[in-house]
């Protein structure tokens, strides 16, 4: 069974319940096939309604703020592995109190909070990143190993040994990639850093693992873990995010209005692009529409799809249809669960979609809308 559409209000994303549990039952047997760990990332999936069915495989994630953390704690039951580009002694006594690992971005921030970390009522394991130099991700916004990257330390600037506090190592230079992308990464990473590797307990691959995607090669995945794992007597952590929501919900839509200048049919629709799909615009991509042709059809009514808000690049590509598009007519974008939901914004005012949950054998539950008063509340 799938999502029944005509049962969804406009504008709603929709988490399919089945399609998560494939997909984490998926994650769950790669992690026991291969005797590491995977957590979830909440930078691209924190719908934390979810969470107690992700906790039925899964029990950890990773955080990468203070709230985070936070969330780790209360939503997931356990505590987070952190990782922030900087901490702040503002911040740094909460983070430790909701983190089991705390990962530094740099040995300068190591030094200033190790103090503290000594001090904390019990024991926290750290890591240092590191920046490999090496990446195979083609967006530029994506990828942390361009040159000048502020993230992770470069094999020039490490030490000759790693203080002694330091027990682990972190990269991340993955994005929607492949098993054979990470062979390459860490053939790389040895040739830089296999010295270090020798002196940790674990190693923290990051995310940007695309296990659920259908030509991802989940054996050979595995079997590039067991082989490094014993190569390295280490304890290896995957921190995907994209990989527990893809391809699990959609963001339902509803044409407004229908424009036409310069021969260009714009379908407007009661959903932003740059405030509700703001990786559409990011990354780019292009979305796929239920029932449209992704690539316009000479013959075919062709329409681009436009936004709400009043920016004027709210809008992305042209799609053809079977039939004319009129107002009322629902517009269903898939996958729109991860990456999605955690950037939106509130831009422009514009109505925020609503956040159901769907079960094959209960149906729609609404479990979050947004009004006024959250728009509101935002400013000041």
């Amino acid at each position: 069974m799938s999502i029944s559409i005509t049962q969804i209000p406009t504008p709603c994303y929709v988490l399919d319940e089945q399609l998560l549990r494939n997909n984490l039952s998926l994650i769950k047997s790669v992690k026991e096939r291969a005797g590491i760990n995977i957590i979830l990332a909440f930078k691209a999936f924190s719908l934390w309604r979810a969470f107690p069915i992700v906790r039925e495989y899964i029990p950890y994630s990773t955080a990468s703020s203070i709230h985070e953390a936070r969330l780790a704690f209360e939503e997931m039951g356990s505590l987070a592995h952190t990782y922030s580009p900087a901490y702040t002694e503002k911040e740094f006594p909460t983070i430790l109190k909701y983190s089991s690992h705390v990962t530094f971005n740099s040995f300068s921030q190591f030094n200033r909070f190790l103090p503290m970390v000594k001090n904390f009522e019990r024991k926290v394991s750290l890591g240092i990143r590191i920046n490999p130099e090496y990446s195979e991700v083609g967006t530029d916004l994506y990828n942390p190993c361009s040159p000048g990257s502020r993230m992770g330390v470069v094999a020039s600037q490490m030490p000759d040994k790693l203080p002694p506090e330091i027990e682990g190592i972190h990269f991340h230079s993955l994005c929607e990639s492949s098993s054979y992308n990470l062979e390459k990464t860490l053939e790389a990473i040895e040739s830089k850093f296999g010295t270090y590797l020798k002196q940790i307990k674990w190693f923290n691959m990051g995310g940007g693992h695309l296990i659920t995607r259908k030509d991802y090669d989940v054996n050979h995945l595995v079997e590039l873990l067991q082989r490094f794992k014993a190569k390295w007597n280490v304890d290896i952590i995957l921190e995907p995010g994209s990989a527990f929501a893809w391809n699990t919900g959609v963001l339902v839509s509803e044409v407004v209005d229908i424009v036409e200048n310069h021969g260009i049919k714009t379908a407007i629709l009661n959903v932003s692009f740059t405030a509700h799909m703001p990786d559409c615009l990011e990354m780019p991509y292009k979305p796929h529409v239920q029932g449209a042709h992704q690539e316009p059809v000479k013959g075919k009514p062709t329409y681009r799809l436009g936004g709400n808000s009043c920016l004027s690049g709210d809008f992305i590509g042209d799609w053809s249809f079977d039939a004319p598009l009129k107002v009322g007519d629902k517009i269903v974008f898939e996958d729109m669960i991860h990456y999605t939901i955690v950037k939106t914004t509130m831009f422009n005012g514009v109505p925020h979609p609503a956040i159901g949950i769907w079960n094959d054998n209960s149906g729609l539950k609404i479990v979050r809308e947004f009004g006024y008063q959250d728009y509101k509340g935002r400013m000041s």
